[in-house]
């Protein structure tokens, strides 16, 4: 059986920005076959509070709905959705509604509106310094749905510091732990 990755991107993170294109390098190596990259097209959202994202999340889940509405999900031995903040709630909520039991969750830069659906068989990514969500309220919302976070110190959204030497060396080892969580 065939083996599938979806990649949910950001708003301004799309799926050729460093995280979800070697993400998507990894999971072909991984064995999955086939992979999707939704994309999305909205207006400008302002996402500065809980409403205005969630708003934003809607409209793009519609999308995201649209895009993966012919997918014979049981013809996958795994399935694995890789996002990318924003895209995160839409990775969850879609897993929450499938309920596959063969289905793997990559949270890059989840969002705190990420956590309000039930999260199982994932591993997720923060910057220390991340403008959209703040580490504490993702490490416990992390420990409540036993979902292993790692944490970059003075990363930003993008995972990213002032150093590149630094930042190919995070890119490296978050590719390692993707590679190794959607391996087995």
């Amino acid at each position: 059986m065939a083996k599938l990755a979806v990649f949910f991107p950001g708003i301004g993170y799309h799926c050729d920005k460093p995280l979800l294109y070697y993400g998507r390098d990894v999971a072909c190596e991984a064995g999955y076959d086939k992979y999707i990259n939704i994309k999305y097209e909205y207006p400008k959202f302002d996402i500065k509070d809980v409403k205005s994202m969630r708003e934003a999340a809607l409209n793009l889940l519609d999308q995201a709905h649209e895009q993966l509405k012919d997918i014979k999900w049981d013809e996958y031995e795994e399935v694995v959705f890789i996002a990318k903040s924003i895209g995160t709630t839409l990775a969850a909520n879609y897993a929450d509604e499938l309920k596959l039991p063969n289905m793997k969750l990559v949270l890059l830069t989840p969002l705190v509106y990420t956590y309000q659906w039930e999260i199982k068989n994932a591993v997720a990514f923060i910057g220390s310094r991340d403008q959209f969500s703040t580490l504490e309220d993702i490490q416990k919302l992390s420990d409540e749905h036993k979902v292993p976070l790692y944490v970059y110190d003075g990363c930003n959204h993008s995972l990213e510091c002032d150093d590149t030497c630094k930042n190919l060396d995070i890119m490296k080892e978050v590719m390692k732990i993707i590679s190794d969580f959607i391996k087995y």
